[in-house]
């Protein structure tokens, strides 16, 4: 019996240690962690989705009617500029040439005799005005058949980059018949679309500084191309039904990496000066709406809604909602609700900055 009440006695003692410890291990674990929004300079980046283009793409077509002879070239085959790239069948262009070159020939001869007689007032100066009008009329149908005969070599009016064929060899092509395309990609111009904000933000910002905005480009396979570009042009409309403008960058492509047709992203670096940042982590989403808990004088959590200014890697940017003597809930944003009264440690926002992957500057 003695035996049983010292068990007993040593199970209660036990008992209550651990209760204790329990106790004080929840208190632990229940303290939460707090900081504020803090002021600073940084700067964010904008992506826009962009459509790439040469400068230069154009349709080669057929300037007459005849069998394709030859093709010179290839598909995908850089051209320099005068390259004969594609002959159609001369024959038909050929017997007009010597045609048109015989009858200048007999148009001249006529008009030289005809001019040695009128210098001797054999025939009248009437007369001689009439053959030269026919040896002039006789140059310009031959001009004309060397112009038809020039035609039927297509050479590469610039520098760049063939397209797929539309026809091969021994296909009768009509003129005006599509035969392939040509890109000069010594340089691209990359087109985006900017919301009318941003737009006048550009404007007002680049009359204080008469530099053009420099821009990037991440391409489709998340790679961020060489060389820097630089906005030249915006177009004159907004397009209604979307709010936008487009913006036009020129991209320099001495590699020619860049296609005709290409996709990516511009990515634009805007400063902000004196940004009210908290860390992303701080925030939570209920409808569409960003929310924080803030902790008041008495400890009391209550949440708030934000409004979001900008959005850098774990940082927010913020408008509205928010000021550098409130305290934020940092983290356990999952173990209060409404109203609870919390114990916290309070950290230093610059500090809390400090050890995300991405800092303000």
């Amino acid at each position: 019996m003695k035996n049983s009440i010292m068990f007993i006695c040593l199970y209660t003692l036990i008992y209550l240690t651990s209760c204790e410890s329990h106790k004080k291990h929840k208190e632990l674990e229940t303290k939460f962690l707090v900081t504020s929004p803090v002021k600073m300079d940084t700067s964010i980046t904008k992506e826009y989705v962009c459509q790439i283009k040469a400068i230069r793409h154009i349709e080669l077509r057929a300037l007459e009617r005849g069998y394709l002879q030859d093709i010179f070239v290839d598909e995908g085959q850089y051209v320099k500029k005068g390259q004969l790239m594609f002959k159609i069948m001369p024959l038909l262009y050929n017997a007009e040439l010597q045609k048109a070159e015989a009858e200048a020939d007999f148009a001249k001869i006529e008009y030289l005799n005809t001019k040695s007689l009128a210098e001797r007032n054999i025939v009248a100066p009437n007369e001689l005005a009439l053959t030269k009008a026919k040896y002039d009329k006789a140059k310009a149908a031959l001009s004309l058949a060397q112009i038809h005969l020039g035609f039927t070599n297509i050479k590469a009016p610039f520098s760049g980059i063939m397209d797929r064929f539309h026809v091969r060899p021994g296909s009768l092509v009509d003129e005006g018949d599509l035969l392939t395309d040509l890109s000069d990609n010594s340089k691209m111009w990359v087109y985006y679309n900017v919301p009318e904000a941003e737009y006048l933000d550009y404007r007002l910002n680049l009359k204080k500084d008469s530099s053009l905005m420099k821009v990037k480009l991440l391409m489709a396979n998340n790679k961020m191309f060489d060389h820097t570009g630089v906005v030249e042009t915006i177009e004159a409309d907004f397009n209604n039904q979307t709010g936008n403008i487009a913006f036009r960058a020129t991209f320099p492509n001495p590699d020619l990496l860049l296609r005709h047709g290409e996709t990516g992203n511009v990515l634009v670096n805007v400063d902000l000066n004196d940004a009210l940042i908290i860390p992303q982590k701080a925030t939570f989403e209920v409808l569409d709406k960003k929310y924080v808990f803030v902790v008041d004088k008495d400890n009391v959590v209550k949440s708030r809604v934000i409004t979001i200014a900008a959005e850098m890697s774990d940082l927010y940017a913020i408008e509205g909602g928010l000021s550098t003597d409130d305290k934020i809930l940092l983290e356990g944003l999952r173990l209060v609700r409404e109203n609870d009264k919390i114990s916290y440690d309070y950290e230093d926002p610059n500090d809390v900055i400090s050890h995300l992957k991405l800092h303000a500057e």
